[in-house]
């Protein structure tokens, strides 16, 4: 609220985003959050370990006078804060002072309080950094499990979204028949649509499937899978794991309904959890026994999320 109603008050301005090599954010993400948080003003991003507040330093002030001498030479007109200090860093700038909520009254919460607890304050969270903070609960395994049910489901429980499986939009569009490129291809539609759910999502994300899922269906289709495919960047925080005790089901885009194929597909998934040493649940039972299994295994893991 700070950067708009300043970027309101005055013609131009001058965001300076100050973090340090040791803070738990990536100082260059939290300048990315910015550009596009209050676009069409400047952002310049300071990454380097000064003292955020006069406490820290004797020489706050000249360190700060030279900051503000180097990051803006230009004459500074006023300066937009809603910390104590904000009246001494205008003096020093040559600037007016423009206080805004010193009280927090519009916006009851600090950067502090909401780094230490970003679920508790998730409504004051814009959605590049609801992305940041979100965890990612994925359902794998094999074909007919109940999984897409089960996504839905878990969504409604936890008050969020799910986000679906992309491989079947395509094959529904495109076809069963699928090549390594067909694969790739939905790996790209896969990770795009997780991207845009993350900023979304309520505090946690159900994925219908994910990208590792992609490369076993390699496997199992093609019957090798390429190194571009087995090059996952990204794992989901949780994986639940279905199993095969439920009849398989065709629903026009299934492949493997013998039972011999399907607890060969069961193995490799539960082997692959397994050597990529990811934290993963099995979830087996009916459709009101897999709800339970899998929203007790959130709730253990993600005792944090509750809070909120």
């Amino acid at each position: 609220m700070l950067c708009d109603f300043a970027r309101t008050y005055c013609d131009e301005l001058t965001v300076l985003v100050c973090t340090r090599p040791s803070d738990p954010i990536d100082g260059a993400l939290r300048a990315t959050w910015m550009r596009e948080l209050v676009p069409n003003v400047r952002i310049v991003h300071l990454d380097r370990d000064v003292p955020q507040e006069p406490r820290e330093h004797p020489e706050f002030w000249p360190i700060w006078r030279e900051i503000m001498k180097n990051v803006h030479p230009e004459p500074i007109d006023f300066v937009f804060s809603s910390e104590s200090y904000g009246g001494r860093l205008a003096e020093e700038a040559g600037a007016r002072h423009v206080p805004f909520d010193p009280d927090r009254l519009a916006a009851p919460v600090s950067g502090t309080k909401v780094r230490a607890h970003p679920y508790l304050f998730w409504d004051y969270l814009p959605p590049p950094v609801r992305a940041h903070y979100v965890k990612t609960v994925c359902l794998f395994g094999p074909e007919s499990t109940g999984k897409s049910t089960l996504a839905k489901r878990l969504a409604s429980h936890f008050h969020t979204i799910a986000a679906p499986e992309y491989g079947r939009t395509y094959c529904e569009i495109f076809g069963t028949y699928c090549t390594a490129d067909d694969l790739r291809n939905i790996v790209k539609g896969q990770a795009s649509l997780e991207a845009a759910a993350k900023r979304r999502a309520n505090r946690l994300l159900i994925l219908d499937t994910d990208r590792l899922m992609t490369a076993l269906w390699a496997d199992m289709l093609l019957g090798i899978r390429p190194p571009d495919l087995d090059a996952v960047p990204e794992f989901a925080d949780l994986y639940l794991l279905a199993d095969i005790d439920i009849p398989w089901a065709d629903d026009g885009t299934r492949y493997f309904p013998g039972d011999a194929a399907r607890q060969r597909f069961y193995r490799i998934c539960r082997e692959e959890l397994e050597k990529r040493s990811l934290p993963f649940e099995v979830i087996g039972g009916d459709r009101d026994g897999r709800l339970k299994m899998a929203a007790d295994a959130i709730n253990r893991h993600f005792p944090e999320l509750s809070g909120g």
